[in-house]
């Protein structure tokens, strides 16, 4: 399995880092790979892209938006390609940009997952973002306890079928 972290960055006062950094160990323990935007920089940047895209907001657009074009495409592509559910915290900093709000509805629209984890009282929650979430949370403790029930007693069948699969091709040893 694996696991798109979805959420603000560049409004958020840590670049979004804290809450992945915390959420990725525990997923890494159920065994799934995890894909985290804000600590991948690089993407398919350019050096030069990584160090002065921010810059270029103001100091020239037309680069500025060529470079975030090449941000969206890498992000939209990992989704649509290798995630099998997105993992989003919403907060202000999420509702006041636009990147999350455009991977949870692209996600929703392929069929992929989406478990919010709420930063804000739901009521203040814009009704799209709640539309495009499968599963809502009030807390990463929440989210964690429904990911173990999910996807440990999928893990568990899964080898029991493996260790069946194996016995069932064993031979009997001659005494």
């Amino acid at each position: 399995m694996r696991a798109y972290l979805s959420g603000p960055i560049e409004y958020s006062p840590d670049r979004g880092r804290g809450w992945r950094a915390q959420i990725t160990p525990f997923l890494r323990a159920l065994g799934h790979e995890v894909y985290d935007p804000a600590a991948d920089e690089k993407k398919n940047l350019s050096d030069e892209e990584v160090l002065e895209f921010r810059d270029w907001k103001t100091a020239d657009l037309a680069r500025y938006q060529a470079t975030l074009r090449k941000i969206i495409t890498w992000d939209l592509d990992w989704i649509q390609m290798r995630c099998d559910y997105v993992i989003c915290y919403w907060d202000a900093a999420a509702a006041r940009g636009a990147g999350t709000q455009g991977e949870l509805t692209f996600a929703y629209r392929r069929g992929i997952p989406v478990y919010l984890v709420l930063g804000m009282p739901v009521r203040v929650v814009s009704g799209w973002i709640l539309g495009c979430a499968g599963k809502v949370f009030d807390s990463f403790a929440e989210l964690q306890s429904f990911l173990t029930r999910t996807y440990s007693q999928r893990y568990a069948v899964n080898i029991a079928k493996e260790v069946q699969a194996i016995a069932a091709r064993r031979l009997p040893v001659a005494d």
